[in-house]
């Protein structure tokens, strides 16, 4: 009796082992990638690449969203991730710097780091862009002169004043409009609201207050059009005062077609979330980026080696002819 159950107990672990062996050897990468803010349709757009992508390649993929757009919930999440032992973390930081350090602990524990909207980014493997800085700004810096005529008062928004890509728009966007209508004038500076509704309408408000001739906004940042549009329907100012940005079409529709929305280009932020379990499944894998390889996304590449940028543009126009379809791909 005894002989016989220490034949059934050794069979029971013997099956586990196996059974142990096949569940790690089968085990799906992990990936997790951290937004700026969650519960905006731009970020839930992007979740939801994440999630079809992270389906297509056989890769556990999902998306964390902070509650606010604070560089410190961004941290924390980044420490639960390493805590969690992920293969892959993604990050589209609020602050660049203050991600600095959390993200080399990930990499000192063999995880891979990809960011998103933050070229030079240190401590990552790679971060990509679906627009560059110049060809962003500039066109948005043409399109806001040729609605204001060449002329009059504009205003800029940011998500953040610590947000390295929305800071790199706005420089290159006034500095196109500087160089070619000396006659536009800048309000201030630049106003760190655009991932917020609330601050950015609050903000556009003030600015309309204090500025009764003023003739546009320019806001890098999901929110801060959507905001800014909102503030300029209280005050009735549609088709008097511009406003321009990229924004996510199901939320801004509407405005467009009231002709209070102006317009603007974005890139897909589905596609970006694709394009983070693609380059992640690629480094866990091993798989090196060469110049001129083709990746599912970004098309043929010519990544910078030393800032560890991968560039390209892919602008898609928002006005009244593109943001319905646009947003009947849940974008």
């Amino acid at each position: 009796m005894t002989s016989r159950l220490s034949r059934i107990l050794l069979a029971g672990v013997f099956a586990l082992g196996v059974a142990s062996t096949v569940t790690v050897a089968d085990a799906a990468e992990r990936m997790g990638v951290v937004v700026k803010i969650g519960g905006i349709p731009w970020f839930n757009a992007m979740e939801a690449g994440i999630k079809q992508r992270g389906k297509e390649l056989g890769v556990d993929a999902f998306m964390v969203g902070p509650t606010s757009a604070d560089p410190a919930l961004q941290v924390r999440a980044v420490e639960d991730l390493i805590a969690q032992g992920v293969d892959v973390i993604g990050v589209v930081p609020n602050d660049a710097e203050v991600l600095e350090p959390v993200l080399q602990r990930a990499r000192d524990a063999g995880i891979k780091v990809i960011t998103h909207e933050s070229p030079k980014q240190k401590n990552a493997d790679w971060n990509f862009e679906l627009a560059s800085v110049n060809g962003f700004g500039d066109a948005y810096g043409k399109m806001l002169a040729d609605k204001l005529g060449g002329k009059g008062k504009y205003a800029v928004f940011v998500g953040s004043l610590t947000v390295p890509l929305h800071n790199a728009w706005a420089d290159a966007a006034i500095a196109y409009i500087k160089k070619n209508h000396p006659d536009m004038e800048l309000v201030g500076d630049r106003y760190g609201v655009a991932e917020n509704v609330d601050e950015s309408r609050k903000t556009a408000l003030d600015l309309m207050r204090a500025h009764p001739d003023l003739k546009g906004f320019l806001a890098f940042g999901s929110q801060g059009p959507i905001g800014a549009a909102r503030a300029v329907s209280e005050r009735r100012k549609g088709g008097e005062i511009a406003v321009l940005g990229p924004f996510s079409p199901g939320q801004g529709k509407r405005l467009v077609h009231d002709d209070i929305l102006t317009g603007g280009f974005m890139w897909n932020p589905m596609e970006a979330g694709k394009v983070f379990v693609t380059l992640g499944d690629m480094l866990a894998k091993g798989q090196e980026i060469k110049d001129g390889m083709e990746i599912p996304g970004l098309g043929v590449v010519h990544p910078d080696f030393q800032e560890r940028n991968i560039i390209v543009d892919q602008l898609v126009e928002l006005n009244k002819n593109t943001v319905d379809k646009l947003a009947d791909l849940g974008l």
